[in-house]
């Protein structure tokens, strides 16, 4: 594999804030959770043996599912693999990557499609590393611009990704929920694959039936669902992974 490495950023990013107790695979790496998650991980690795999964997206049928807490857990995951992962904001909408690593929104995404930012490197100029974890880089979202779905569909949007695509091992790209918007579907078809995360009691049944069918639209490559706030015993929670019916524990609420 090529050696890449001296490319990327080497000094951390300002932190605005410590990582969010949601990244429960780098606070408590022992646990259940931290497990499942790297079930996950495993399970994701088998989606596709023939053609790798290099471009994931994570999206929910609604707000407050805990795609975010998910999309972070499992790049922490891969990660701790030596993969050079690479997480991107694509929520233009109520981004929420730059609170979980702690990091500052000052220039992201948006800043990079409208030539906001300029340079030989363009990428790099924008790429956040999360010091706390080796192997893990962050774009934010940036400002959150006034046409959040013509940004994500236009061609440089397209080509940015194709860009990072050969950079990294695994992008995984967070999403605004997929039901009410199209943000989701259009970066979805764009991606070698989408996790789609459900909440137990909370997301309706024809909402996450319409989250399916938008993605599906697009051809949009689903490759499994998480079952999120499933209550077990007094106060705790778990995830359900549907490729290898794995549990964990999670105390409060993901995002």
């Amino acid at each position: 594999m090529r050696n890449e490495k001296q490319s990327y950023p080497s000094k951390p990013a300002d932190r605005m804030g410590h990582l969010s107790a949601n990244l429960i695979t780098y606070h408590d790496p022992k646990s259940p959770a931290a497990e499942a998650f790297r079930s996950l991980r495993t399970n994701v690795g088998f989606a596709n043996i023939d053609n790798p999964l290099k471009m994931i997206v994570v999206t929910s049928p609604s707000p407050n599912d805990g795609k975010t807490t998910v999309a972070t857990n499992f790049a922490t995951t891969m990660a701790k693999m030596d993969k050079r992962v690479l997480m991107i904001d694509c929520d233009l909408r109520k981004p929420k990557l730059h609170r979980a690593f702690g990091l500052s929104n000052d220039v992201g995404l948006t800043h990079i499609l409208t030539d906001m930012v300029l340079g030989d490197n363009l990428v790099d100029s924008i790429v956040k590393p999360v010091h706390e974890i080796d192997h893990l880089w962050v774009i934010t979202s940036g400002f959150i611009p006034p046409n959040p779905t013509e940004v994500l569909s236009s061609k440089k949007m397209e080509n940015f990704l194709y860009t990072v695509k050969e950079k990294y091992d695994i992008v995984i790209l967070d999403t605004p929920p997929v039901s009410n918007l199209s943000d989701a579907a259009i970066v979805g078809k764009r991606a070698d694959g989408v996790l789609l995360v459900l909440a137990s009691g909370q997301t309706e049944i024809e909402t996450a039936i319409h989250a399916k069918k938008a993605l599906m639209n697009v051809d949009a490559n689903i490759i499994g669902a998480v079952l999120t706030k499933l209550e077990k015993g007094s106060g705790s929670r778990y995830y359900y992974y549907r490729y290898s019916n794995y549990r964990y524990y999670e105390d409060g609420n993901g995002e």
